[in-house]
C-alpha cells in the first residue's frame, strides 16, 4: 500500500457557493501522485471545528504527509504559509466589548510552529510552470491557521512528517461576486496543488 498524504479543504463560507480548497481536494481524493495516495477530508469552518477534524483525521489515517488547503479571497496568488500561530480568533474581528476575542488554539502549547513542507522547492516548481505563488509569513488566526497549527502540534513527535498549508485565491467562478478582486482558474490551482504534492512526496525519501 502506498503512503498516505492527507489533503484537506474547507466547506464554503461567507455566502459562497463553492470553496476552491475543497473543490480541488475532492478532485484529487484517491489519486496516487508521486507514490503517495491522496486522502481528502472536508473541514468545517471554525477554529475549534477545524482543529478537531484535522486531529481526528491524522489519528485515523496516520498520514506520511499533511497539506491543508484554504481560501484567501483577495490574494492574487497562491500563498505557501510559513508559520502557524497559537491564536484562534473565531469572531474574525473585535468582540462586542472591544476585546480581540482571541484564545489559544491549544492551551499550554508553543507560540508557533514552522511549516515542514519543502517550500523553496515547491515555489521553484510553481515558478517554472508560470503559476503565481509566494511564501506568506502567517496563516492568520482563523480556521486555516488553527488547522495548520493543530496538525503540526499533533505531529510534533514525528518531525520527519511534512506538514503545511496553502492558501488559494478566489476561483474564477466566484469573480461575479468579487469583480474587483483577483481570481485564478480552478485548473491552474489544481495543477499547483499536484505540483506541491509531487514535490512533497519526493522529500519523503
Amino acid at each position: 500500500m502506498p503512503q498516505i498524504l492527507l489533503l484537506t479543504g474547507f466547506e464554503p463560507f461567507r455566502g459562497e457557493r463553492i470553496n476552491p480548497s475543497w473543490e480541488i481536494a475532492r478532485r484529487l481524493d484517491g489519486e496516487v501522485i508521486g507514490g503517495v495516495q491522496i486522502k481528502s477530508v472536508r473541514v468545517p469552518v471554525g477554529c475549534g471545528k477545524a482543529a478537531r477534524r484535522i486531529t481526528g483525521a491524522i489519528v485515523r489515517y496516520r498520514p506520511s504527509a499533511v497539506i491543508g488547503l484554504g481560501e484567501a479571497g483577495g490574494r492574487p496568488a497562491l500563498s505557501l504559509e510559513r508559520v502557524a500561530i497559537n491564536l484562534a480568533d473565531d469572531r474574525g474581528a473585535l468582540g462586542k466589548r472591544g476585546d480581540p476575542g482571541m484564545t489559544p488554539v491549544i492551551r499550554g502549547a508553543p507560540d508557533a510552529y514552522f511549516s515542514r513542507l519543502p517550500l523553496a522547492a515547491i515555489l521553484r516548481e510553481l515558478d517554472r510552470k508560470d503559476i503565481p505563488a509566494s511564501v506568506s509569513l502567517t496563516a492568520g488566526a482563523y480556521a486555516c491557521n488553527a488547522l495548520m497549527y493543530s496538525a503540526l502540534h499533533h505531529l510534533r513527535r514525528r518531525p520527519t512528517v511534512p506538514v503545511g498549508f496553502i492558501h488559494l485565491p478566489y476561483e474564477a467562478r466566484q469573480a461575479s461576486r468579487h469583480r474587483s478582486l483577483p481570481s485564478l482558474p480552478i485548473a491552474m490551482m489544481e495543477n499547483a496543488v499536484r505540483i506541491a504534492i509531487g514535490v512533497t512526496a519526493r522529500s519523503l525519501g
